[in-house]
This record gives structure tokens, C-alpha cells and sequence, in this order.
């Protein structure tokens, strides 16, 4: 809903029926004319491609269900979105608009030559080591956990 919107899931400055994002969006979702207007303008929003945001907005919908047993899993959002990642490529129109990342790199190389391309100062972390730096396990973890260990 934020990506969609451009909007803060909570702002006391908008009109009391917005100030919750989530609410708000659920009262504007089924109706393609107010969806459409609350788009984000930056996201240049066609005839073509409001067909994958009308999806998102139904998703997002459903993965704020006021009831958890109601929302999604995570697998089924990333298989509702996954056949999206095609349509939404940043680069189909003109690479050089971005930096001239090679988007087929691994993401920590490709978030460095981001910055490197953007002027960016990296000094402050090596995004190399940034996978040693997060244990696989936190120390006193147990190896699984089942419904029984939830107590």
C-alpha cells in the first residue's frame, strides 16, 4: 500500500478518513477510479500496467485482513508477485537512466556499484562481509521448532 500510494501507513497531518493507510486503502481498493487517482504519481501508472496494480492492491489488501488467520502466507504473495517481476523491470526502456547497473549481479555487488555510480560514500560498511556478520542461529536457539515448542 505504501509503494503503491507513496504514502506513511500512519499520518496525523492527513484528513481523519487517511490518516490510517491501511483503512483508507481498503475503502478505495475495488474502485479502479479512486485507486487509480491514489497511485503514486511516479510510479506512471498506464492502462497496461494497472492491470498488475490492481493485483497488488488486492494482495496488499488481503495481507492486512484485520484477522491473521485471514492473511496470506509469504509463499503465496511472492507466487502472486513473482510473474510481476517481468512486466516491472526498471531498465526495459533505457539502461543508462540507471547508472549503468548490471542488474544481473548478486545484490551486494549491485548495491555497491549502485552507490559507486550514485557517488555514494561505502566506507561506512563493506557490504562483502555483511553475510558473516549475522550468525546462522543465534546462540541458544533450539535446531526446530514445532507447534509444541510454542508455549
Amino acid at each position: 500500500m505504501e509503494l503503491l500510494s507513496g504514502l506513511m501507513a500512519l499520518d496525523e497531518d492527513r484528513p481523519e478518513e487517511s490518516q490510517y493507510l491501511a483503512a483508507w486503502f481498503w475503502n478505495i481498493k475495488s474502485d479502479k477510479n479512486k485507486l487509480m487517482a491514489a497511485i503514486d504519481p511516479t510510479l506512471e501508472i498506464t492502462d497496461e500496467t494497472f492491470e498488475s496494480v490492481s493485483i497488488i492492491a488486492e494482495l496488499a489488501g488481503h495481507c492486512t485482513a484485520r484477522e491473521p488467520n485471514q492473511r496470506p502466507e509469504m509463499g503465496h504473495a511472492v507466487n502472486v508477485l513473482a510473474p510481476l517481476v517481468e512486466k516491472w523491470k526498471p531498465f526495459d526502456d533505457d539502461p543508462d537512466e540507471y547508472s549503468g547497473v548490471d542488474y544481473s549481479l548478486p545484490l551486494n555487488q549491485m548495491v555497491k556499484g549502485w552507490q559507486e555510480a550514485e557517488g555514494k560514500d561505502t566506507s561506512y560498511m563493506d557490504l562483502e562481509d555483511s553475510k558473516s556478520s549475522i550468525p546462522a542461529r543465534p546462540t541458544g536457539f533450539a535446531d526446530s521448532f514445532t507447534s509444541a515448542d510454542g508455549r
